[in-house]
């Protein structure tokens, strides 16, 4: 292994939040930071539909609540992410996806994490390293409008940024593409709208808190990538 791999593997980064609308390259992101630091990537939906197949007392009562069509609360989901991050391999950092969504859900996180001991850290604390991905309306637009399938190998592609040598069909069986519901216009827009109001009292909040680390996503993700370690690695010194 090389030596500053393994470095990164040993290093303790603490809790990090990755924010950025739909389409902005989160996961993308999460798995590059998984590969190079070695930590877990909580999703809160993983969480949920884990708790649910488990059986765990969170898990009935999350379903109870979802089999009536209601958002799951957030003491719910909170309990959930609690459960989680008491588990030994958070104990040199984290990523969280999907959470926290509100500025209630931060203060939560907050308290919480008070009260974590990182590896080697002894009593200090480690904050929280927020790192907003932040694309352009019109791009993110194109990045979800443009996305197509193959219905028989479920192949990826995008009629603006990877589109298909012929137009419409698939490279490699030729096969009609078609566009997701979830990828339909009306969909996309009102996705956004929801993210904006649901998200930038977030984003101020934590840039308040001085842990917000904005970083261009308009890039190609090789880029973003470089400075996204670049602020990980560096915690909040940057």
């Amino acid at each position: 292994m090389d030596a500053s791999v393994a470095n990164a593997k040993a290093l303790t980064v603490g809790p990090i939040i990755l924010l950025g609308a739909p389409g902005a390259g989160k996961g993308t992101q999460a798995k590059q930071i998984v590969d190079r630091f070695g930590i877990p990537q909580i999703s809160t939906g993983d969480l949920l539909r884990d708790n649910v197949k488990r059986g765990t007392e969170l898990g009935k009562q999350a379903k109870a609540v979802m089999d009536r069509g209601d958002l799951v609360p957030d003491d719910l989901v909170c309990n959930m992410v609690a459960e989680r991050l008491s588990q030994p391999d958070t104990s040199r950092g984290f990523i969280l996806d999907g959470f926290p969504r509100t500025v209630k859900q931060a203060e939560w996180l907050d308290h919480l994490l008070a009260g974590k001991v990182f590896e080697n850290q002894g009593d200090r604390k480690v904050p929280p390293v927020v790192v907003n991905i932040a694309v352009g309306y019109n791009q993110l637009f194109k990045r979800l409008t443009g996305r197509r399938m193959c219905p028989s190998c479920g192949r990826i592609y995008n009629i603006y940024f990877q589109p298909p040598r012929a137009d419409e069909l698939c490279d490699v069986d030729g096969s009609k593409l078609i566009t997701r519901p979830d990828d339909s216009e009306a969909v996309i827009s009102e996705r956004l709208k929801a993210y904006e109001r649901q998200t930038l009292p977030l984003i101020d909040y934590y840039r308040g808190k001085g842990q917000l680390r904005e970083i261009d996503g308009d890039r190609d993700p090789s880029a973003v990538a470089v400075e996204t370690l670049g602020v990980i690695e560096n915690g909040n010194r940057l």
